[in-house]
């Protein structure tokens, strides 16, 4: 399923799948790293991100950076976005999303014995037609846009959603399975929000000799059992909590729900699921068949469960951060390492009328990176001539150590030419 909601949570979640998409004339290739490197960065050693590369590798396949990132108009995707390609943070088995990954598995595992197909390096780029249309989100979709969704061509994209692949699994045989993956999509920030991050999808299909002595009808019995499942997850993964479904929609399921989950004196929604439409299954050569899917987003709970206060932590390099995750430690309570100050600048300017704010945070993520803690809206009017005005309010704060004065002093002097150059707009 698609779909995410805030720290990107659920593959199925309001703001999920309707937030962002990617395409991309579909490549022959998956992305990076060796099997090597992947098997260095299980290990406990201390690691390091590896740096941009212009081209990269998986299962021998190697794609060069003007592949991905090109000089042409119908491209958005950024250097900063190329470099986390392959870095692949829920293939690492002591980072916690690897240890989350590896926990939903394990549920899976114990109550479906030998029953669902995982993958979890499937290519992040993928065709337009993949992203959105197989997944029936309407052709005129907000998340289809340029502003959400990181396009390489016209025609191609980096996956928003893991569901991207569940038509191609479909076509294939497969009718139970589970994909994880990073995805990418044009965003807001602070401390919930992030250009990459990483989703699971499930999908399990029933046929009639499952429904037909149930006494039940086809949707129904995909429905009972995919509340069932899902609240025995919730449980394997937050103790014996209390629980409530919510109706939802998304285009691709019918009915369509949302599961909260009373934690820590708060309802939260874990996930999003429902009985797949259909037009998806007949379209994949499952006519006769029924099939629910789930989607939900690691980060989100990843930092709930660890109590992980900044989505960038989940990037850190730091032995600061690594070391404190060990492989199969489910919800070990994150300990801050140092809170170093924050640093804010205004920036205010007039806008024009192609201006966005996924525009302007790209320009920012572009000069300072993960340096950028949180950008807000703190102030706009319009004047009698018509022209409106938006001021800004940047937080600068490393996750590692202090930033000086001059550096941040420089980072906005470049953020100021860099957003009036780019995005045309008038500075004040």
């Amino acid at each position: 399923m698609a779909v995410v909601s805030s720290a990107h949570s659920t593959i199925f979640s309001k703001t999920s799948l309707f937030h962002h998409i990617n395409g991309f004339k579909r490549f022959s290739f998956c992305l990076p790293f060796s099997s090597s490197a992947v098997a260095s960065l299980s290990s406990k050693k201390k690691w390091r991100q590896p740096v941009a590369s212009s081209m990269l590798e998986l299962g021998g396949i190697k794609i060069a950076k003007d592949d991905v990132v090109r000089d042409d108009p119908t491209n958005n995707v950024p250097d900063t976005i190329f470099s986390k390609l392959g870095l692949q943070l829920h293939r690492r088995n002591n980072h916690p999303l690897g240890i989350l990954k590896n926990g939903i598995y394990e549920y899976f595992d114990t109550n479906f014995p030998n029953m669902f197909h995982k993958f979890d390096d499937l290519c992040p780029v993928v065709s337009v037609k993949q992203n959105f249309d197989d997944v029936l989100v309407p052709a005129d979709h907000v998340s289809r846009s340029y502003n959400d969704t990181y396009y390489v061509d016209s025609q191609t994209v980096l996956r928003c959603h893991t569901s991207a692949h569940q038509a191609e699994l479909l076509r294939r045989g497969h009718t139970h399975f589970l994909v994880t993956g990073d995805v990418y999509r044009r965003d807001s920030i602070d401390s919930t929000h992030y250009p990459v991050f990483h989703q699971m999808e499930g999908v399990r299909v029933f046929t009639p000799d499952n429904w037909e002595a149930s006494g039940l009808d086809p949707t129904s019995y995909a429905a009972e059992d995919l509340k069932k499942s899902l609240e025995g997850l919730a449980r394997h993964l937050f103790g014996a909590v209390e629980m409530r479904w919510i109706d939802a929609y998304f285009p691709f399921t019918n009915p369509s729900y949302e599961l909260e989950i009373y934690f820590q004196g708060k309802w939260m929604e874990v996930l999003g699921c429902g009985v797949m439409e259909q037009e998806i299954l007949k379209s994949n050569g499952r006519s006769n068949s029924v099939a629910w899917a789930l989607g939900l987003g690691l980060e989100r709970l990843a930092m709930v469960l660890f109590d992980i206060p900044d989505i960038r932590l989940f990037w850190s390099t730091d032995e600061r951060f690594t070391s404190q995750f060990s492989e199969g430690q489910m919800g070990v309570k994150f300990k801050p390492f140092s809170k170093y100050p924050p640093c804010y600048k205004d920036m205010s300017f007039w806008i024009n009328d192609s201006f966005t704010e996924n525009n302007l945070c790209e320009v920012i993520r572009g000069i300072a990176g993960d340096l950028v803690e949180e950008v807000s809206l703190i102030d706009n009017f319009t004047n009698k001539k018509g022209m409106t005005s938006h001021c800004y309010r940047i937080a600068y704060r490393s996750m590692e150590r202090s930033l000086t004065d001059e550096e941040i002093n420089d980072l906005q002097w470049q953020v100021r030419e860099q957003v009036q150059n780019k995005l045309n707009v008038v500075l004040r």
